[in-house]
């Protein structure tokens, strides 16, 4: 793969759209899931992430060689904060959100775990997430990256562009920080959830 990867990639430096397809077909489930988990937004992912792909392929020239797939989630990194800072800047409503009735298929399949298993599975996720959208821009991406991407921590530190001790540091606070804003919720959560003070 990785032969194959060099191939497409050297064909699409010469301007090969085909070639730089096959990048994308391999890397589009990596960028996405990124996006998406940075936006936390379906519809922003998509177009970040299809934005990503324009931007690469129009800098491919600029790709000095070394890990491709860092450099890919790098721009798509800095594409999401760049629209991240540019919606603090101009706040945008989001009624179009709020009346997305997400359970509605759920509730159609007969199927699934009993109703108090799928209140208290969602409690805890609004949860999480609810804490995971507290954490500075810089925690979320490299817990999103080594949490949910399963990177190793070189691997981050390349994409982020940081050292591996840095890496180790924010991950350590980010998780430090989601199990403190998790036991503040313990009231929120279903019982089994909770953390019992000893």
């Amino acid at each position: 793969m990785v032969q194959d990867e060099q191939t497409y990639l050297l064909a699409a430096q010469q301007g090969d759209v085909n070639a730089f397809n096959h990048l994308v077909l391999g890397y589009q489930d990596r960028v996405y899931n990124l996006t998406y988990r940075i936006m936390n937004d379906p519809a922003s992912a998509e177009d970040l992430a299809q934005e990503a792909f324009i931007t690469a392929f129009r800098k491919l020239d600029q790709f000095q060689g070394g890990n491709f797939g860092a450099w890919l989630l790098r721009i798509a990194t800095n594409l999401c904060y760049d629209e991240l800072r540019r919606r603090k800047r101009r706040p945008a409503d989001s009624l179009e959100d709020s009346e997305v009735d997400e359970d509605a298929d759920a509730r159609l399949v007969s199927n699934d775990p009993p109703p108090e298993a799928q209140a208290e599975r969602a409690a805890l996720a609004s949860a999480i997430e609810d804490c995971f959208s507290q954490l500075p821009d810089e925690y979320r991406l490299v817990v999103i990256l080594s949490d949910v991407q399963e990177y190793a921590y070189e691997e981050i530190a390349s994409t982020v562009n940081i050292s591996v001790g840095t890496v180790k540091s924010r991950i350590s606070r980010a998780r430090a920080r989601l199990r403190d804003c998790l036991r503040q919720k313990g009231e929120l959560l279903p019982a089994r959830f909770r953390q019992e003070d000893s």
